[in-house]
């Protein structure tokens, strides 16, 4: 029956038809990638762009040369410090130069980095330290009182702080140095050593360049093992793979604004895209929003990087009207907050999507690039196509099989952007086959683009931020007089896509009515990070509990919505 057509499966990748930036086809493989060390992208940018700034942060510039000497020096240091291959380097540093320095510095000597959340408050300090075996930390001056706290329960045998310049005031602080043993100031070490002229052979395949903390879906954060060939893979069939048609303009010439944390999968890569073409890293304080629209007026940067609660409160500040490729990232980016954006930067909004396990990025919108070669047949929403070499299904959630076009399931990606495992365990994670389960439920539509439609796990989104409920529900339960309780996320009025922490609590008989909502929240303050902390606690004598009498998120979480827009809220 010549009527009959085959039934195309998710393997046939149906998005190659869609592999145009306006009138420009791409590639439909990025195969082979090189296998080299991620460091080897500095070199060759410090080679070709010498006198090229390669990072601005506050009134700080750089060149590439100076850039690349400090990283030599730094990792010189290091080893004269008994850092070796395959050893873990941890960093606890806000968005600044400094970190760019340590990890490349450890990259270099075949060291595995491991970066830390600035805001991480001492017991996830503990905990990343222990897990990774990092004896060495590179912190901002502010953190040493809380890695002496930290030395208490975990062995640091080498302390390195360096003064960082933040938000608001940009000032440094008053330095006293630090005489005590294992105590090193960075600045001193970058001066004393001569520059490391050899380059440590690694396995890309094989040996792991970055260990990232990510709470993959059960909430307790697992290291996340990046190879230095997944890094490599995902910079060129991502960025060289989608720029391609437009890499003579931008090739050692164009800048890339960064206004989410460098210690986060999303800041990260987007540094080391930047570095690999030679690009200008505008490198913002995520939280200074007047800084941010006062350098995309002066810089006229080619690629923003940012999350949507950034784009939200961009809307009420000043920016250009021009050719700038604006991506969104890390949380969901609402419908009604792209139209708005567009109509006020008259580009269409980039989204990305992925996982700290898929080193960064594995489907990306084409949208704006098209738009800003002058050619767009149509803005199309959501998060985009698969990059090359790089496979996507949707499965149904019970049975894990997969699913006709157009059905909504969870996503799974394979690729060679995909982690080896959790550390320590290669495979840990991943099927036996390699696919990634992604937590997140979504469909393809025809044209092969990808919609996220929810998430399967009560993960709350502050901002791009993740919030784990069930540490925070445990944490409300050593409260002596909390019967039941836990949070949720609803929806943030004032952020669209962002989620508010509310907390539902049950108290015990004898405390009814000697408990505020203040109680609560000062109780959490000091014991997670400032965006965790719930914004209300509601107090109820019984809260709905499920079959297995664990709290009925869903029931509470539908309530307040319902709530919200009954009231004209939401």
């Amino acid at each position: 029956n010549m009527g009959e057509e085959k039934q195309l499966t998710y393997s046939d990748k149906p998005w190659l038809k869609s592999y145009f930036v306006g009138p420009f086809k791409l590639k439909k493989t990025m195969e082979p990638y090189p296998k080299i060390n991620v460091y080897t992208f500095l070199e060759k940018s410090a080679t070709d762009f010498p006198d090229n700034i390669a990072c601005v942060y506050v009134d700080d510039e750089i060149t590439y040369k100076e850039l690349k000497l400090k990283v030599d020096k730094l990792a010189s240091a290091f080893r004269d410090l008994g850092l070796k291959k395959g050893d873990t380097i941890a960093s606890v540093l806000p968005s600044c130069p400094e970190f760019i320095i340590v990890d490349y510095a450890t990259l270099k000597i075949g060291a595995i980095h491991v970066p830390l959340s600035i805001l991480h408050k001492k017991d996830d300090i503990v905990h990343e330290l222990k897990e990774s075996g990092a004896h060495t930390v590179v912190c901002s001056y502010r953190r040493i009182e809380r890695l002496r706290e930290a030395k208490k329960e975990v062995t640091i045998n080498t302390i390195i702080y360096t003064p960082t310049k933040i938000f608001p005031d940009y000032n440094l602080p008053e330095l006293e140095e630090i005489n005590e043993e294992g105590y090193y100031s960075l600045d001193h070490l970058m001066t004393k050593y001569k520059p490391l002229d050899i380059t440590v052979e690694v396995n890309p395949m094989e040996d792991i360049a970055l260990l990232p903390f990510t709470g993959g879906t059960t909430g307790v954060p697992k290291g996340t093992m990046l190879t230095h060939y997944n890094i490599t893979a995902n910079i060129i069939q991502f960025l060289h793979w989608m720029l391609d048609p437009l890499k003579s303009g931008i090739i050692g010439k164009a800048s890339l604004l960064i206004c989410v944390p460098i210690f986060h999968a999303y800041g990260h890569f987007s540094v080391y895209g930047a570095i690999s073409w030679g690009l200008k890293i505008l490198l913002m304080d995520p939280r200074d929003m007047v800084k941010i629209a006062e350098s995309i007026y002066k810089y006229r940067p080619f690629i923003v990087t940012a999350v949507p609660a950034h784009y939200t409160r961009l809307l009420n500040l000043k920016i250009p009207k021009a050719p700038i490729f604006y991506i969104s990232g890390a949380a969901p980016m609402p419908t009604e907050l792209a139209e708005e954006f567009e109509k006020k930067s008259g580009v269409p909004m980039g989204e990305g999507y992925g996982a700290t396990e898929t080193s960064a990025v594995s489907t990306v919108n084409l949208s704006p690039l098209s738009k800003i070669t002058g050619f767009m047949p149509k803005i199309k929403r959501g998060v985009g196509i698969p990059i090359p070499d790089t496979e996507v299904k949707i499965v149904n959630l019970e049975t894990g099989q997969e699913l006709p076009f157009g059905e909504t399931g969870e996503i799974w990606i394979r690729g060679p952007q995909v982690m080896k495992g959790y550390w320590p365990t290669p495979g840990k994670g991943l099927t036996e086959d390699g696919w990634l389960r992604m937590g997140d439920i979504g469909r393809m539509d025809e044209d092969g683009y990808f919609h996220i439609v929810d998430r399967i796990k009560d993960m709350i989104n502050v901002s791009g931020n993740k919030v784990y409920s069930r540490v925070i529900d445990d944490l409300l339960h050593e409260h002596p007089a909390i019967n039941n309780a836990g949070v949720i996320g609803i929806p943030d009025p004032e952020r669209p896509g962002s989620e508010r922490v509310k907390a539902f609590v049950s108290l015990k008989q004898e405390y009814e009515g000697k408990i505020t909502e203040q109680d609560i929240i000062d109780f959490l303050k000091d014991k997670v990070k400032p965006y965790a902390v719930p914004k209300s606690v509601e107090f109820r004598k019984d809260l709905p509990l499920t079959m297995v009498m664990k709290l009925f998120k869903k029931k509470l979480r539908e309530e307040e919505i319902a709530k919200m827009k009954e009231a004209g809220e939401i």
